[in-house]
Order: structure tokens, then C-alpha cells, then sequence
């Protein structure tokens, strides 16, 4: 009799904790379930700002200009421009076997300018094709900004040796083309100062920085 009572009263106690622990397990599952993300939180606008921030934070310097990059970009905007501006050359002051000519650039424009530097200068033919070799730079001489208001010029030397006496060959050329400091497209202006040297050896033009004036 004693063992036939033990028996139901264990299969009791087994039951109960077959019930507890399935308890446990359920509840369990439940917490797991509740920490997860569920699938529409990736629309859940706190997720887009979110991701904006992220964006944000990588976003590259091309995005836009920088103060810095602004700043070095200004004196460009008062750079005198070929369309704006008329080329000249002026007479010949001939002395001590140099020919010394002025090529003039005036400004055109009912804007103030500046310009920098060394003009490009090519002697051409009719037909636009270069007959010299380019004029040289001269050098030891101070380069500065010239500032134009309208109507005013600057000018730089174009100066060479007599080719009669240095006996090189020579070229009468139709043209010089004219291109300002900076600038890609040149000015044509008609030559009119007679022979130049064709060999690049001697008698070898050159030009100064510009300057403020006309040359005269």
C-alpha cells in the first residue's frame, strides 16, 4: 500500500513541474520576442534621421565650395578678358640698333579689370600660321597687377635688335596676335614694323610684364 500511494504522488510532482517549466519557457520566448526590432521599424522615422546623421557626418568636401576655395577664386572674377579688351601696337622708337615697340591693351568694357603678367605675343602670316619663333621673357623685370577702369590701357616692350645687323633671315609678317595675361584667346593686330628675325639665333623678340600707360 505504501508503494502504490508514492507512486500517483511522484507522477504529481511531475506533472506540476512539467507545467512550471513549460511556463517558464513561454514567458521566455515572449521577452525575447518584445527586445527583437520588429521588421516595420525600418520605417520608423527615428531610422531615417538616423540615417541622415550618418549621411551627413560622411559627406564628401565636393559637396560644396569651401570658404577657403571661394576666397581663392575671387581675383579671377576682375581678370581682364580678351573680348574686353583692344589691342595695338604702337610706333617704332628705334635706338642703339633696337627696335622698341608698345603692344597695348585697352580696355573695352564699362567694367574695372586687372591683369598679371606677360602678354602672349606670335608673329603670323595671312593666314594665322606663326612665322617666328615665340618671343622670349625678358627677365630681372618686376611683374604687378595693373588695374584698368574703362577706357584705360596697359602696354608692354616688345623690343629686338636691328636684323640688318645681327644678318639674320628674315620674315615681314602680316600679323601679331595678341593673347592678355591669363587668357587663351588672342587679339589680332595688323604688323606693321617691318622685318623680323625668323631663325630664333639673334635678333630674337622679347617681351616685359605689363605695365600701366600706353608706352609713350
Amino acid at each position: 500500500m505504501t508503494h502504490r500511494s508514492a507512486v500517483p504522488a511522484a507522477l504529481a510532482c511531475c506533472a506540476a513541474l512539467a507545467a512550471a517549466l513549460t511556463g517558464c519557457t513561454s514567458t521566455g520566448t515572449g521577452s525575447a520576442a518584445a527586445g527583437s526590432p520588429a521588421p516595420s521599424n525600418s520605417g520608423n522615422p527615428s531610422s531615417a534621421t538616423g540615417s541622415g546623421s550618418a549621411d551627413a557626418g560622411t559627406a564628401s568636401p565636393s559637396d560644396g565650395p569651401t570658404p577657403a576655395a571661394s576666397a581663392a577664386q575671387e581675383p579671377t572674377a576682375t581678370r581682364c578678358r580678351s573680348s574686353e579688351l583692344r589691342a595695338s601696337i604702337g610706333p617704332d622708337h628705334p635706338g642703339a640698333g633696337q627696335e622698341n615697340f608698345a603692344v597695348i591693351l585697352t580696355n573695352g568694357s564699362h567694367r574695372t579689370c586687372t591683369m598679371y603678367g606677360f602678354p602672349g605675343v606670335a608673329f603670323v602670316n595671312s593666314a594665322g600660321e606663326a612665322v617666328t619663333p615665340d618671343p622670349e621673357r625678358t627677365t630681372g623685370q618686376e611683374r604687378r597687377i595693373v588695374t584698368l577702369a574703362p577706357g584705360a590701357s596697359a602696354w608692354s616692350a616688345l623690343v629686338f635688335t636691328n636684323p640688318a645687323i645681327s644678318g639674320v633671315t628674315t620674315v615681314t609678317p602680316a600679323a601679331v596676335l595678341v593673347t592678355p595675361p591669363d587668357e587663351t584667346v588672342p587679339v589680332r593686330v595688323r604688323w606693321t614694323g617691318g622685318k623680323v628675325s625668323n631663325t630664333g639665333k639673334a635678333s630674337v623678340p622679347q617681351v616685359s610684364p605689363v605695365r600701366p600707360g600706353d608706352g609713350s
